[in-house]
């Protein structure tokens, strides 16, 4: 088994570490105190971060998501962990690359199902970072973790369909920059459970889209990304909005999950290398009862299981990635399962452990810990709840058992 990265990786891991040293690090106060300088009106985009992303693209820094594709990069999932990776240890970094969520998972499902239009109309300029996006697909009234479960309805009307449901947590609806959704609802509700559901697309100021209020996330609003509550009332778009057809939606939400689950995880490994460094540098510089904290032994075993925990679920999103490079996203969905409950588990430890070496400090915004963990417990929901991924876990242990005591019984 080979774990050294290929030469193409190891020049663009440079690449990108030289970027986020040079550029990214460098620049996360001056986000902040421009984000503070909004005041109340936070839902505008920060000078710097269009500064940034210039820079990367002069530096042929863009769009190195999309395996299997002539656009970007065209790297392999397992190409591109290192570099996702990376861009994960600063909370803004990935949209400076033109490589964050939802816009990726959106540029995947258009490149890879939509009509020509759509790609000229909607992947072309986010493409070029002009405009943002969303995916609209959980609900307030079901419990959204079963996809089947999804009751917006999309009903034919001649030459128009109309679309009449609330939608919530639709990350980045709130964005200035939003001029796409990808809504998920019910097309033929008498099918059976997977053929019933299709996405299609409506833009943030089509009649009847009423964006209803904000969700913080432990307080944080994520400005200017936010996660919206949306309300579709009679909302009317043509028929061609239809992505690939009626009834195929639920098969386009497993294409699209699959990558965004990993590229999660990817940039998980990233945070938590932050908080043990930030952990780590707290630890040497602090001294309590006559000796530096680091020299506690509680905190020798906090961070070398930080560091064991983080190498471990590193290896398992690389097997992950080279699964689904090698055989698909369908038979790697074991490993993918695996990591997207791991991976977030492991990192909310670390950053529970870094809040408790900075003491108080940890719990206010100066660390950057709270909003890390923050992030990383929702991320434990995002995506389907630890749960769900859970039970694919064990439904699949249980049919390898099944199978091998059906062979024993057929062999006696």
């Amino acid at each position: 088994m080979d774990f050294e990265h290929n030469d193409r990786t190891k020049e663009l891991i440079a690449r990108v570490e030289k970027f986020m040293d040079d550029y990214i690090y460098p620049n996360e106060k001056t986000f902040a105190e421009q984000q503070a300088a909004f005041g109340a009106d936070r839902w505008q985009v920060p000078a710097i971060l269009d500064e940034l992303k210039a820079k990367a693209r002069e530096q042929g820094l863009w769009n190195m998501f999309l395996p299997d594709s002539d656009l970007g990069f065209g790297l392999s999932n397992l190409e591109y962990a290192p570099l996702c990776e990376i861009m994960g240890r600063v909370s803004f970094a990935s949209e400076v690359f033109n490589c964050s969520a939802p816009d990726t998972g959106n540029m995947e499902v258009l490149e890879r199902y939509g009509a020509d239009w759509m790609k000229e109309k909607y992947l072309k300029p986010l493409l070029e970072g002009e405009i943002r996006s969303v995916f609209c697909m959980t609900e307030p009234a079901v419990a959204s973790s079963d996809a089947t479960n999804i009751q917006t309805e999309i009903r034919r009307d001649g030459d128009e369909y109309v679309i009449n449901g609330t939608k919530w947590w639709s990350s980045g609806a709130l964005d200035p920059r939003c001029k796409l959704f990808i809504v998920m609802g019910k097309t033929n509700p008498e099918s059976n459970r997977h053929t019933q559901q299709s996405q299609i697309i409506v833009e943030p100021d089509m009649p009847g889209v009423t964006i209803k209020r904000n969700l913080p996330v432990f307080g944080f609003d994520d400005a200017p990304h936010g996660h919206a509550e949306i309300e579709f009332k009679d909302v009317r778009v043509p028929v061609e909005n239809v992505i690939l057809g009626e009834g195929r939606g639920f098969e386009i939400a497993q294409g699209r999950l699959g990558p965004g689950r990993i590229h999660h995880c990817m940039r998980t490994i990233g945070v938590a290398e932050r908080a043990l460094e930030k952990m780590c540098e707290r630890l040497l510089t602090r001294e309590a009862f006559g000796k530096k904290i680091s020299e506690h032994s509680v905190w020798e075993q906090r961070v070398a299981e930080a560091r064991t925990n983080i190498e471990m679920c590193r290896l398992l999103v690389l097997k992950a990635a080279d699964m689904m490079d090698k055989v698909g996203n369908k038979i790697a969905r074991t490993e993918i399962a695996m990591i997207k409950v791991a991976a977030p588990r492991m990192a909310l430890k670390i950053i529970d452990d870094a809040i408790q070496a900075f003491g108080a400090c940890g719990v206010t915004t100066d660390s950057g810990l709270a909003r890390s963990y923050a992030s990383m417990r929702t991320l434990r929901l995002a995506d389907g709840p630890d749960e769900v991924h859970n039970r694919t876990i064990a439904r699949l242990e249980y049919g390898k058992t099944g199978a091998r005591m059906h062979a024993r019984e057929a062999a006696e």
